[in-house]
């Protein structure tokens, strides 16, 4: 089942985060100083933005954040999180998800998405490859920048 997250959801979203993350940094997740509970929960009350989570079993299995960018064009919506358990790839809840995505997106009138990802997250590279997703050509990476940035075109699709 893909839904809205709760604000107390909070924290489990958080660890799904961790989790999912920590497996493209070879040397482990960073220290980043940051209260990712209390980001979560700002994320899914915020009025101009949507997290929607996939549950199977009663366990969230799969998390997506989304909003229009600050200062970005009319029409344009940026996928800020998506990150599926580890336990749970290759089983359809990141296609899943990314559907409702889309889906919520076409509703809501977006023409184009945009993200960045790791450059070291090939396994996601390839999952956004699948599902459309190429190369931002207005964004291409500065030379060391540790993200790719890639577009989707949502219209008309």
């Amino acid at each position: 089942m893909i839904r809205t997250a709760l604000p107390a959801e909070a924290g489990a979203v958080a660890e799904l985060h961790v989790r999912a993350r920590s497996t493209y940094y070879p040397d482990g997740l960073p220290d980043d100083g940051l209260d990712w509970p209390a980001r979560w929960r700002e994320a899914i009350e915020r009025p101009d933005g949507h997290v929607l989570c996939a549950v199977e079993r009663g366990r969230l299995a799969g998390i997506a954040s989304f909003r229009a960018p600050e200062g970005g064009p009319a029409g344009t919506v940026k996928l800020f999180q998506f990150h599926v358990d580890p336990g749970r790839w290759r089983t359809g809840v990141g296609t899943a998800l990314h559907t409702a995505c889309v889906e919520q997106w076409r509703a809501d009138g977006v023409r184009t998405a945009v993200l960045d990802v790791h450059v070291d997250n090939r396994r996601a590279q390839a999952f956004y490859a699948r599902q459309g997703w190429v190369p931002d050509p207005e964004n291409p990476p500065a030379e060391g920048d540790h993200h790719l940035f890639l577009r989707l075109a949502v219209a008309g699709e």
